[in-house]
């Protein structure tokens, strides 16, 4: 049964709706009785979504966001926009920055009553260090803010859910190898459940009179370094592993090699920490108690366990 919302009956565009956020931001809103157009490059990869939509409640779009004549017209009739999307790769400054501002022009040009941007939390670059990341983010909002003053800019940390790419990767080498390397051993992160942030998506659409022209940061209950992340996954499957910190020095070299799972972007990303800085309202203004990724990760964890849901057995007789 649909939750009671203003966004009953209205149409929103998800604009990279096809992702991992997308899914969630999807769920979120179809359970408040809004119609959806997910817009994206690969549209098909959100057809899961299809049984939890009622009749003529979900559409799909193919949309190439570098192209903006495609982005005027999807966007074209919506009652809302969000946009999610994010990559590290390609043409960052167009994919994150350019396309960003041509979807709040879209937007405003629509009668669209709310926008909302999903950035990212990541500190604006200086002369010493450049991240293009960073640099793509800050001017998409900048962009939005310009063409759309009322649009609310999210910034969330790390996201994390059973399925995302972050923890999962550090699950499944932990699951496999002995000895692992820690990049940014003492870093700080303050990881956000993905379920959260789709829940603030949608309340800020609900009440664009309220958060509109806003910048929140969103971010978990607790800090943890990586080291403690890599720990606590280890502890969750049952595993007994040997960490070892790595120097910045050799963390930077690493990530600047070609095929690595991180690279020169993420790696100065991560060395400024994942953290709220204080300055912005976040999840509480919104009306949301933010979970802990504690909450969740034993049980996510049963999969990568030696004996599965057995693991328990197994740690008790040493088999691990």
């Amino acid at each position: 049964m649909a939750k009671s919302s203003a966004l009953n009956g209205k149409l929103v565009t998800l604009m990279g709706g096809s992702g991992f956020i997308g899914n969630y931001v999807a769920q979120a809103l179809l359970d408040r009785g809004a119609r959806l157009r997910v817009a994206s490059r690969h549209p098909e990869r959100a057809f899961n979504l299809k049984p939890l939509a009622k009749l003529g409640q979900l559409q799909f779009a193919r949309c190439d966001v570098t192209d903006r004549r495609q982005v005027e017209q999807v966007i074209q009739g919506s009652d809302a926009v969000v946009n999610l999307v994010g990559s590290f790769q390609g043409n960052l400054k167009q994919l994150m920055g350019i396309s960003a501002g041509w979807m709040a022009e879209a937007a405003a040009a629509t009668g669209a009553e709310a926008f909302v941007q999903v950035s990212a939390i990541a500190l604006r670059p200086d002369e010493d260090v450049e991240i293009d990341y960073a640099e793509a983010k800050h001017l998409g909002e900048d962009l939005v803010r310009e063409a759309f003053p009322n649009a609310t800019i999210l910034r969330p940390s790390l996201l994390f859910g059973k399925d995302d790419d972050f923890t999962t990767m550090f699950a499944q080498m932990i699951r496999w190898l002995p000895v692992l390397p820690v990049f940014g051993p003492d870093k700080e992160l303050q990881l956000v459940y993905v379920d959260d942030v789709a829940e603030a998506v949608a309340v800020a659409l609900e009440s664009p009179g309220e958060h509109g022209g806003k910048i929140f940061e969103l971010g978990g209950p607790e800090k943890v370094t990586m080291l403690e992340l890599n720990r606590r996954i280890a502890e969750a499957q049952r595993r007994s592993r040997t960490f070892l910190p790595m120097p910045d020095g050799v963390a930077g070299a690493f990530a600047s090699l070609p095929g690595t799972p991180m690279g020169s972007d993420q790696w100065e990303l991560l060395k400024q920490g994942n953290t709220v800085s204080g300055e912005h309202p976040g999840l509480a203004e919104l009306g949301i108690e933010p979970k802990p990724l504690g909450l969740f990760l034993d049980k996510w964890m049963v999969r990568y366990r030696k004996h599965g849901r057995f693991g328990d057995r197994a740690m008790a007789s040493g088999g691990l």
